[in-house]
């Protein structure tokens, strides 16, 4: 038996730049890093010549090819996997359409768990470009790049990526104070909502063919990541609340899925919970909104919005890993 885990992962700046529809003209990046909730995917050989599929619904075969999930079916036959196994996966926190990088650290887990099934190794980047091949190539999927690396990699990381497919992961080079002061800052609360990514990345990435409007966002999307990332190497905090928020306001230019009523009322509940500091920064995603805010002001925050669910969290030091082999 295998056991796997991958981190899921939060991004601060460059959203969007990773669709294919923009690094296939223009230079691309991202700053992310991975957190300590995770995908984990179990892997053990299948007594009676069956396939055993668990995942939030239960799938038993007798081949590959009946496999439901397109994921799991097209890493089995490119890993050339042709005897009988049943694979679990279980997630730290609600992964489906989470926009936390769920369905890539999902993917990022099985390739590591099936590779050490059959005792090979795999690199990080190996690992990330063999996932990126399977959701975007193989399965077709309209989806980011960032996700896949910020999962097989670790930390807080610059992701490049060029328009030859090759990707470039630096770490951000600033001091264990400054990286532990913006954890301490960060608040991620559960909104009870999700949506899936698809549809949204499908629409941007076709508009963004012939959109030259979008195309200027994204690139100014992408100079405020070089920004931030000369901010943080600077070990200077104090205009990271302002580069975020405009990239934030940039994605909402992008498109109107971004946010809603609903989420512009939670954001304005927490700026008017301490009014009288004013450096809240930052609101996104659905299933999941992120705030910066002094440590101090969190409890305002949370007593503000006590409708949603306090999900606390840390900066991911380690990869994907094997954490079982039996």
């Amino acid at each position: 038996m295998i056991i796997a885990k991958a981190p899921l992962r939060i991004s601060f700046t460059g959203w969007w730049s990773d669709l294919p529809s923009f690094y296939e003209k223009f230079w691309w990046a991202v700053i992310s890093t991975s957190i300590d909730k995770y995908i984990y995917i179990t892997v053990n050989k299948k007594f009676d010549n069956k396939i055993r599929l668990s995942y939030s619904k239960t799938e038993e075969v007798d081949n590959i090819e009946e496999l439901g999930h397109q994921y799991v079916k097209e890493i089995l036959k490119y890993l050339n996997f042709d005897w009988w196994l049943e694979i679990t996966s279980i997630a730290d926190i609600p992964s489906k359409w989470s926009w936390l990088g769920s369905s890539s650290s999902f993917t990022v887990a099985m390739i590591h768990a099936l590779n050490a099934y059959k005792w090979q190794y795999i690199s990080p980047a190996k690992l990330a470009d063999e996932a990126c091949m399977i959701e975007i190539k193989k399965c077709g999927q309209p989806i980011w790049k960032q996700d896949q690396y910020a999962s097989a990699f670790w930390w807080l990381n610059l992701i490049e990526f060029k328009k030859d497919w090759d990707v470039i992961v630096e770490p951000i080079l600033c001091l264990k104070d400054t990286k532990k002061r913006l954890e301490d800052n960060l608040i991620m609360l559960y909104t009870w909502v999700t949506r899936s990514a698809s549809n949204i990345l499908e629409n941007q990435n076709k508009a963004m063919v012939s959109d030259e409007k979008k195309q200027n966002i994204m690139q100014k999307m992408v100079k405020l990541t070089y920004d931030l990332k000369c901010e943080l190497e600077n070990n200077n905090l104090n205009n990271f609340w302002k580069i975020l928020h405009e990239n934030w306001l940039l994605k909402k230019e992008m498109s109107g899925w971004i946010s809603n009523d609903q989420i512009d009322n939670w954001y304005e509940k927490a700026i008017k919970a301490w009014a009288e500091w004013w450096k809240i920064l930052w609101a996104w995603w659905w299933g999941f909104l992120l705030f910066y805010a002094p440590k101090e002001k969190h409890e305002s925050i949370y007593t503000a919005l006590g409708d949603l669910k306090k999900v606390k969290f840390n900066f991911e030091n380690e990869w994907s890993k094997i954490i079982f082999v039996h």
